[in-house]
């Protein structure tokens, strides 16, 4: 009996002593994971940077492509605005020139009205220095110039639209004639005028208040 129960301690004593190096074994292999429990947490915070960074990056790419549309709109802005001075400078020019056209064409007619005022080929009709004809003259188609009817006492004023228009033409009754001319100078209709003959046969409107004015009319 007694060599039964030493024979079973002997059994227990060797299962105890082959199981424990299993459990040791069976630790050693369960402790790692623990370790790699704890760095865990370690990689996360190294990671968030990394993934702060990532996410900063967009920010800072929409940022620069913010100044990046701002610039262009700056330079569109710019573009613009040149534009604008360049036909607004063209405008001026364009007026510019107009008036000046306007100008010449204002003094080409004046110089043509003085011209025609002084007679053919710039001249001053002859009567114009003092040379009238006489009472009783007749010109080359029998007009007879008399003084009780034709010359400085007895002016009158004319209307631009007087008259008559005749032949295409206006024409102005003085003395028992009918006066007409190509063209009418402006200073005709602001003053009284009066008709007369030259020693040359032609027949002038003169200006009453100014007799430097004058200008060839035709009789009908």
């Amino acid at each position: 009996m007694k060599t039964i129960r030493v024979i079973g301690a002997s059994v227990l004593l060797l299962l105890l002593g082959a199981a424990a190096p299993t459990y040791a074994r069976q630790d050693q292999h369960a402790k790692p994971p623990k370790r790699e429990q704890k760095a865990k947490p370690e990689r996360q915070r190294q990671a968030e940077p990394a993934r702060q960074g990532q996410q900063a990056k967009p920010e800072r790419q929409q940022q620069a492509e913010g100044k990046q549309e701002q610039q262009q709109r700056q330079q569109q802005t710019k573009s613009t605005r040149q534009e604008q001075q360049q036909e607004a400078k063209s405008r001026q020019e364009r007026t510019k020139s107009h008036n000046q056209q306007q100008v010449k064409q204002v003094t080409a007619t004046r110089q043509d009205q003085e011209q025609h005022a002084r007679g053919q080929h710039g001249q001053q009709p002859e009567h114009a220095q003092g040379k009238w004809a006489r009472n009783g003259q007749k010109d080359s188609r029998g007009h007879e110039y008399t003084e009780s009817r034709f010359g400085p006492q007895h002016h009158a004023r004319f209307e631009e639209h007087g008259g008559r228009y005749h032949n295409g033409r206006r024409e102005y009754s003085d003395g028992g004639y009918w006066f007409y001319a190509g063209a009418y100078p402006a200073w005709f209709y602001q003053q009284d005028v009066y008709f007369t003959m030259g020693t040359d046969g032609l027949w002038y409107a003169v200006a009453y208040s100014d007799p430097s004015l004058i200008f060839q009319v035709y009789i009908e």
